[in-house]
């Protein structure tokens, strides 16, 4: 019988011939993931299991990026178990201030993740890594201490849904508007540990900050994991940065889906959902005209360079409405010095917008952009649960860099057909 993406990779990782939906293996971890928050919740834990090394100090992987640079006291001292225990055990690949970035941008960029691999991380929105054609996902802390320990979890094999995209994307569409219909179609229970497999002829031309963008997001509508099958588009982004073996594994013929979903994409519009669930997709037409406070353009959904040209381009000799915040957060160090080399930054600067060092900030409420009561804030971050960003009262509409960019010259939320 044939096998999705998702089954051999978590049969080649389990050292089984095949493996099926609902069964229980034990997979060999290539790689796992911890931040300020998750890591120091893990520390304790796995020294309550016995352990105080780590079982592959070039495999863990901590990256500083929620509250970095440091927000308050309490910040600081969550960041200092991190950084002691990180010196103490030897971890080879330590992500700090001036090095870090938002860990999801982070970490592929750097090779920790490859085609083939199984990777988890003390973060929801591990299931980034699909994109290159591995099984990532979230896990707690208890497990996050367990796989920093002994290097394997237990995983249950999730089933696995199709989505197939034809059709010719239509200008300022991306990958965001692709995930945020999705979810919109099926509910942020649509996938509830469900393999999202993406596919299909306007997939085959998606680039890679698109596909890590969906990927992102899969967990937005209760997946186990997001996944692409790798092809040229991901052999040329991965070239460049393994410095390992790597298998790119493809979904058989036969392989059997729990559901097969088909989606027509030539006549979609920019997508944004309103609050307080991702799943209120909307088109951009039916939203346009509502008055904001706040834009974001940033986040492991949308922080990459691709995002950044694309808004620059609409902001290019435009100007932020006067009482309009922009903040602007590259992704990474390297996402930042790639926009300083293009212009990007002095576009974003010249248009009126604050750019930041590369930071989860305001996505989660930490810092760098909360909302007070009543605030309205447009962003390209992934949800916009209540209070998500700050006060109870405020709100947050989720779209992509383009209608970020354009919202943030017209001061409402717009179609940037109205401003390009």
């Amino acid at each position: 019988m044939g096998m999705t993406i998702t089954e051999k990779i978590l049969a080649a990782k389990s050292g089984a011939k095949e493996v099926e939906p609902g069964q229980i293996i034990i997979a060999k971890l290539d790689g796992v993931l911890a931040n300020d928050i998750t890591a120091a919740l893990a520390i304790p834990e796995m020294k309550k299991m016995g352990y105080d090394k780590v079982f592959d100090s070039r495999k863990v992987v901590f990256v500083m990026d929620h509250f970095v640079p440091n927000s308050d006291v309490k910040a600081a001292q969550q960041c200092k178990v991190c950084r002691d225990f990180a010196r103490g055990t030897g971890l080879e690949y330590f992500y700090d201030v001036g090095t870090m970035g938002i860990e999801h941008v982070l970490f592929p960029e750097k090779g920790h993740v490859l085609p083939g691999d199984v990777l988890i991380g003390g973060d929801s929105h591990t299931c980034t890594y699909g994109a290159l054609g591995a099984f990532s996902t979230g896990v707690g802390s208890t497990d996050l201490a367990a796989g920093m320990a002994k290097g394997e979890l237990w995983l249950r094999v999730p089933s696995s849904i199709k989505f197939i995209y034809e059709g010719k994307l239509p200008p300022f569409v991306s990958g965001k508007d692709l995930i945020l219909h999705t979810i919109g179609q099926i509910g942020v229970d649509g996938a509830l540990y469900k393999s999202m497999e993406f596919t299909g002829s306007a997939i085959a031309v998606l680039p890679m900050d698109g596909r890590f963008t969906m990927c992102n997001m899969a967990i937005e509508a209760g997946a186990k994991n997001g996944i692409f099958a790798p092809d040229s588009i991901t052999e040329s982004y991965v070239k460049a940065r393994a410095n390992r073996p790597y298998t790119m594994y493809q979904s058989d013929a036969d392989a059997t889906y729990e559901n097969i979903i088909n989606i027509d994409v030539s006549c979609l519009e920019p997508q944004v959902a309103t609050p307080h669930l991702p799943s209120n997709a909307k088109n951009v037409s039916e939203v346009s005209g509502i008055s904001i406070d706040q834009v974001v353009l940033g986040s492991c959904t949308n922080g990459r360079i691709n995002d950044l040209r694309l808004a620059a381009s609409i902001l290019q000799g435009q100007k932020v409405h006067p009482y309009i915040r922009l903040i602007v957060i590259p992704g990474s160090q390297e996402v930042y010095m790639q926009a300083l080399k293009e212009g990007l930054i002095e576009t974003f600067i010249e248009a009126g917008a604050a750019v930041s060092t590369p930071s989860c900030g305001p996505c989660f409420g930490g810092h760098l952009g909360i909302l007070a009561e009543g605030e309205k804030c447009l962003s390209t971050t992934n949800r916009n649960f209540v209070g998500r960003m700050g006060h109870s009262q405020s709100e947050v509409y989720l779209a992509g860099p383009a209608v970020a960019a354009a919202t943030a010259i017209k001061g409402k939320i717009a179609n940037p057909s109205e401003v390009k």
